[in-house]
């Protein structure tokens, strides 16, 4: 089981220097996504990751950046020669929001089924709303896990495990502080945390809404500080900072590890696009 950073800019603004968020878990040839920012396919693609092996779409909360793609990923996957149902995990409303994409593109799928016989797109789809922890997957060897984290003002906000092969890796989602995430990631081997830069991002925000926003990010997310102490308390091997805001080369790779490091002392690697670990 391997990881890939697809993406690990925060924030819906796109940006020249990185993707928005998306990760992907590859167990046995199946790829599993955690998160669908604009553009993810291209990511897959650019990753050398085929997009008919597409098995799972994981979506941590409601946030544009984290599941704008919803949809169109596994479109894209059916176009691609995608035959396999797949699953699509996600807090409450995401069934609706895939079903509202399938009425959105109903022209496209009439029109691409009718020319090339395969399966009907919607049949593939396997969607299920996610209310809270628990189990969220298994086959194959493969056991996916979710627990509830804090990143208002959404009541529902996931994190997921991922346990197969004899390895684990944990994708926070978007939150703040969390010790049920701690309890999750306990013993994991990769823990891929969102993190800000407090201090670059009071310098970068500036304007009327700037003090709004400063408030929003600071009272939903994690700082690079805290981030290592949950990677500590967790006792992981691995912790991995993304979806990192700011996501600016003002604020260095050095800067960002410095910060998770006064209080991890494992393994911490700064997220960049197309990583594998």
């Amino acid at each position: 089981m391997k990881l890939v950073l697809l993406g690990t800019a925060g924030g819906p603004r796109p940006s020249v220097h990185r993707a928005a968020p998306a990760q992907a878990v590859v167990h046995r040839d199946q790829v599993h996504v955690v998160d669908c920012g604009n553009g993810t396919a291209r990511q897959l693609a650019a990753a050398g990751l085929p997009l008919d092996r597409l098995a799972g779409i994981y979506i941590t909360h409601h946030h544009a950046d984290h599941m704008l793609d919803v949809g169109a990923l596994p479109l894209l996957a059916w176009t691609d020669g995608m035959t396999e149902p797949i699953g699509i995990h996600g807090p409450t409303g995401i069934t609706a929001s895939v079903g509202h994409f399938v009425e959105m593109v109903r022209i496209e799928l009439e029109a691409r089924t009718r020319t090339t016989g395969r399966a009907s797109f919607p049949s593939l789809l396997r969607c299920h709303d996610l209310g809270g922890p628990g189990p969220v997957h298994e086959s194959d060897g493969l056991r996916v896990t979710a627990t509830l984290v804090d990143h208002p003002p959404f009541d529902v906000a996931l994190a997921y495990r991922f346990d197969g092969d004899g390895r684990s890796i944990v994708v926070s989602g978007d939150t703040r502080y969390s010790p049920r995430l701690a309890e999750l990631a306990a013993g994991a081997d990769v823990l891929v945390h969102e993190a800000i830069y407090e201090e670059a991002l009071f310098e970068q925000l500036r304007g009327a809404r700037a003090a709004t926003l400063r408030e929003h990010l600071v009272g939903c997310h994690t700082t690079a500080q805290d981030a290592g102490r949950l990677a500590k308390e967790a006792g992981v091997r691995t912790l991995v900072l993304s979806h990192l805001v700011p996501h600016h080369p003002t604020v260095t790779e050095e800067m960002w590890r410095d910060a998770a490091a006064s209080q991890f002392d494992g393994e911490i690697v700064v997220g960049r696009d197309l990583l594998e670990i």
